[in-house]
């Protein structure tokens, strides 16, 4: 699993520069919006909108723009539409990249991403294309600081977790996907910080990347994560520590 802790590490350190940029807020804001349109405005029962709730308040969102977020999700307010869909394809190297999308505008999301797809060294293919080489998991990471091995796999087993696997500085957690919420909640309960969570698409098996390959692909992965329509990116790659550090750097 070496390419998503450590991609995740990036991302948390850029998350205050995107965070000014407005970028944070805007994709934040449509999950909210989303998460309420599909299921209600209370996020105790409706676990989709609680866990976008506190992603908008870890960023300081303003308590303002959360319930405005809700009100349009719910019809209250006036707002727009956001489209949930996933495009895939392939990345240098054949790494597979699976995409989830919040969009009001397919045509306009595809065209741009494909845009981006090519000048990396990429391609879009058609819908199914990679979706087999990965598994709905939640995915769950806290760095080893945190806690420790033996006391944390007891903690998450009897929550429902199925696997825990260490990667450089950090414990990365995997459950069935009706036990995601409930390894989240036992996590908060014992005070053990969460590096970063999601209920995702885990790979079934990686591609090893380096030199111009693994820079290429990490460029493409960025570039895919900071479109405004592009909610989450999975990809099966696998690229040393020092390849993230030249590319970071």
């Amino acid at each position: 699993m070496s390419g998503h802790s450590k991609w995740h590490s990036i991302k948390h350190k850029k998350a205050a520069q995107d965070a000014k940029k407005g970028k944070i807020f805007t994709k934040i804001i449509r999950e909210i919006s989303v998460a309420a349109r599909m299921g209600g405005e209370d996020p105790d029962t409706n676990p989709r909108l609680r866990n976008a709730i506190e992603d908008a308040k870890a960023v300081n969102m303003p308590n303002d723009n959360i319930k405005k977020a809700i009100q349009k999700g719910t019809g209250q307010l006036e707002g727009v539409s956001y489209e949930e869909t996933a495009y895939e394809g392939y990345g240098p190297g054949g790494v597979a990249i699976y995409v989830e999308v919040l969009t009001d505008n397919k045509n306009r999301t595809i065209s741009e991403l494909r845009h981006i797809f090519s000048r990396n060294g990429g391609n879009i293919g058609e819908s199914g294309c990679v979706a087999w080489m990965f598994d709905r998991k939640g995915y769950i990471v806290v760095e080893k600081s945190n806690a420790s091995e033996d006391d944390l796999l007891d903690l998450i087993l009897e929550a429902g977790a199925e696997d825990l696997r260490e990667d450089g500085s950090n414990y990365e957690i995997f459950t069935p996907p009706k036990s995601y919420e409930s390894v989240v909640k036992s996590l908060k309960e014992n005070n053990i910080d969460i590096a970063a969570s999601n209920l995702g698409y885990i790979p079934q098996s990686y591609v090893k990347l380096t030199g111009k390959q693994a820079q290429q692909l990490l460029r493409l992965i960025d570039e895919l994560e900071d479109h405004d329509d592009v909610k989450n990116v999975w990809s099966n790659f696998d690229i040393d520590e020092q390849e993230i550090t030249q590319y970071s750097a």
